[in-house]
């Protein structure tokens, strides 16, 4: 066990799970009416506990397990068997990367929130995210970080995929995961309300740029310096696409927003995370300058040309973004075509089908949509019994 590296990933670790609580929850919770603020954040909140537990039963054991497949890591760690406090993982205690790891299983099915927020049922969103980190997420992750088909020695031969932090594992398959389901949803009754708290929306993505600095940061499992380089990367790709999404925002529109803004600062992010440990500023400078234009132009491809209601737009900015950060690997010489390109597809399959059987399954349980009078009255009152705002007061 080295200290140094133990001491940056608990801190790393601490980070990430600030990304969704409260990070992602704000920053959701602001763009969306005032009468479902609460649900948004209730999704967030409940999606963290459930898949905390979901990690320590299984999920941790199908990701990281020492089974001899190489679609997944088996049962044999479930309830973390054989894990004690002198177990490593590398130079960490193995219940230290465990830790680090369940808060990625707590973002990615949160991010997916984005994309049905305003008119899906609670239970839905509980019995789906569960399933769906279990059954879609924790394979992927299998596949690509612990030793699996998309690995080294896998189906590309002995160079395997580079996803250092998750454009592949989590925001490829977040994103088309939220594509999906919206699909499946159909649009909200009234698509046209502004965000309710564009304050919120702001210091939701400060959190997550900062907690971003432990996710991508943290993902080189080491205090050393291509964590220093992690970090910085995805600084200045995070400022840059914030900087290009508002001035394609003026150009298009005339006007630059602070919602323009800090989406721009997701999608610099999000397109950075698989790059992160393996280019250096002047790339991740081109990374964040392109992905503030290519994700603005998906949202509306998404939105107008497509008429798919993925209402916090989770497929262009994270989808997109991660895709695109994935291929610019292989762009910039740090990895090879075939294995980039083959594992964004294999994924973005596997995703596709996971997701739909998963929807169907589920809403034959419990409904995936509220009915109009609930969405019309709002979640928070109508489901959780609450109120975000008492303007009688």
């Amino acid at each position: 066990m080295n200290g140094a590296d133990t001491a940056w990933i608990i801190v790393a670790t601490a980070l990430v799970l600030f990304m969704t609580l409260p990070g992602l929850a704000l920053f959701y919770g602001g763009l969306v009416r005032a009468r479902n603020v609460l649900s948004v954040f209730m999704h967030c909140y409940a999606i963290a506990c459930l898949m905390s537990i979901l990690w320590l039963a299984f999920g941790y054991s199908i990701a990281f397990g020492a089974g001899e497949s190489g679609l997944w890591g088996g049962l044999g760690s479930m309830f973390l068997a054989g894990v004690t406090t002198d177990s490593l993982a590398g130079t960490l205690p193995e219940i230290l990367f465990f830790a680090f790891q369940m808060t990625f299983a707590i973002i990615t099915p949160a991010l997916i929130v984005g994309a049905y927020v305003e008119r899906v049922g609670f239970g839905f969103v509980l019995l789906f995210s569960g399933l769906w980190m279990l059954l879609c997420y924790a394979p992927i992750v299998h596949w690509v970080w612990g030793g699996g088909i998309l690995s080294d020695g896998g189906l590309f031969g002995d160079t395997g995929v580079k996803d250092f932090a998750g454009g592949i594992v989590v925001h490829e398959s977040a994103g088309i995961a939220a594509l999906i389901i919206a699909a499946f949803l159909g649009p909200r009754n009234n698509r046209t309300t502004p965000p309710h708290n564009p304050g919120y929306a702001m210091i939701g993505a400060a959190m997550l740029w900062v907690g971003w600095f432990g996710f991508n940061g943290g993902s080189q499992l080491a205090a050393d310096g291509g964590a220093a380089m992690a970090l910085t990367v995805t600084h200045i790709s995070a400022a840059a696409a914030s900087l290009s999404w508002m001035l394609w925002e003026r150009i298009r529109h005339g006007k630059a927003s602070l919602v323009g803004i800090v989406t721009g600062t997701i999608a610099g992010l999000a397109s950075i995370t698989p790059a992160s440990g393996f280019v250096g500023p002047v790339e991740a400078l081109i990374i964040g300058a392109v992905a503030g234009v290519l994700c603005q132009e998906a949202v509306l491809v998404i939105r107008d040309m497509l008429g798919i209601d993925d209402t916090l737009d989770v497929f262009a900015v994270h989808g997109v973004g991660g895709v695109f950060g994935t291929l610019m690997i292989a762009v910039f010489g740090a990895g090879g075509w075939l294995p980039q390109l083959g594992s964004v597809v294999i994924v973005g399959v596997f995703t596709v089908v996971v997701t739909a059987v998963l929807v169907r399954i589920v809403s034959l349980i419990t409904p995936l949509r509220v009915n109009q009078e609930v969405e019309v009255n709002g979640l928070d009152l109508e489901v959780h019994g609450e109120r975000g705002y008492d303007h009688s007061s």
